[in-house]
């Protein structure tokens, strides 16, 4: 990158975080750090202790993935839950490559488990031993499992959300893709915080946010070259692993898409945005100034960041109550 290239300057409340990462000296993503990545940073049981402080519960179902190999679910209820109920069907972050089903579930307590839902979240299969299209096909066959199992699950067919953040935003928008073009589940809305949508590395935002900040122009490539090889940046990737490349949005749920203005994915999310609105779809964009990616769970008490959090928590309860009437 550039010297001399202006980028948007972070929030003041964000920089100490900043700094103190910046701190430790530059930080690199390889092979050799995933399997590290990949795990917990609490033990299981205390996962659902917390859980249970909470007043919810956790059981895992292990379904058909991509191709008929199992793949887990985390199935995550209230422990005096009514129904049938709306789905939340999540998807976890980690540039494709790393990051865990059960990792930051507290992301959801200030927007999400306010209301009475039924929590999944599918275990997909990582890149680089397992690239596209495992991914996003793992999170399509999770999501028509739900669909076809909503009695026994309790939920409402009708009411059933999908939701990821960066990575997991990606495939959120690419499994809606899917869904639309197999005219398989149909979703009420999709959620895609701060996604990771573009493959061609070509936005500006990519180049101000190198080498700078969280989840930066490597990272993301790191990401990138595992879940797409050699066929990144070229016309042979479809929509479904790189939804920036879909030229069709029409048909998608209702959706909520935000990010940062100091992070690498802003453009590309924007443009999505435009894209949908284009399409005619119900789309609410926020774009925080001075926030990084990720800044929501890594500062969640700065002011940005509860701002970013209680907008989300605001539309979900419009969204639950008009599909209530």
């Amino acid at each position: 990158m550039s010297d001399t290239l202006a980028r948007p300057p972070f929030d003041p409340e964000l920089v100490p975080f900043l700094d103190a990462l910046a701190a430790r000296g530059p930080f690199t993503v390889t092979t050799e750090m995933l399997p590290r990545m990949r795990q917990l940073d609490v033990p299981l049981d205390v996962v659902d202790e917390r859980l249970r402080a909470r007043g919810w519960e956790r059981r895992s179902v292990s379904v058909p993935g991509h191709g008929g190999d199992p793949i887990d679910l985390a199935v995550i209820q209230r422990t005096d839950r009514s129904g049938p109920v709306p789905a939340v069907y999540t998807i976890h972050g980690g540039g494709m490559v790393f990051g865990h089903h059960l990792g930051n579930l507290d992301s959801y307590d200030d927007w999400l488990l306010e209301h009475d839902v039924v929590l999944v979240s599918v275990d997909y299969r990582l890149a680089p031993e397992h690239p596209d299209p495992t991914p996003v096909e793992d999170c399509y066959a999770g999501l028509v499992w739900v669909a076809d199992h909503a009695d026994e699950l309790g939920i409402d067919p009708d009411r059933i959300v999908i939701a990821g953040q960066s990575a997991g935003g990606g495939l959120a928008a690419g499994t809606a893709l899917l869904a639309r073009d197999r005219t398989g589940p149909s979703l009420l809305a999709q959620v895609l915080v701060s996604p990771m949508l573009d493959d061609r590395d070509d936005t500006v935002s990519t180049r101000q946010i190198d080498g700078v900040g969280v989840a930066d122009r490597a990272m993301t490539g790191f990401g990138w070259d595992a879940y797409l090889g050699d066929r990144r940046g070229t016309d042979s990737v479809l929509p479904a692993a790189a939804p920036a490349r879909a030229q069709d949005l029409s048909g998608l749920p209702k959706t909520y898409i935000d990010c940062g203005s100091a992070e690498v994915f802003r453009d590309e999310t924007v443009s999505y945005a435009s894209g949908l609105w284009g399409a005619g779809v119900d789309a609410e964009l926020h774009v925080w100034p001075g926030a990084f990616h990720g800044f929501t769970s890594m500062v969640p008490q700065s002011t940005i960041a509860r701002r970013a959090t209680a907008e989300l928590a605001a539309w979900t309860r419009r969204l639950f109550a008009d599909a209530a009437r």
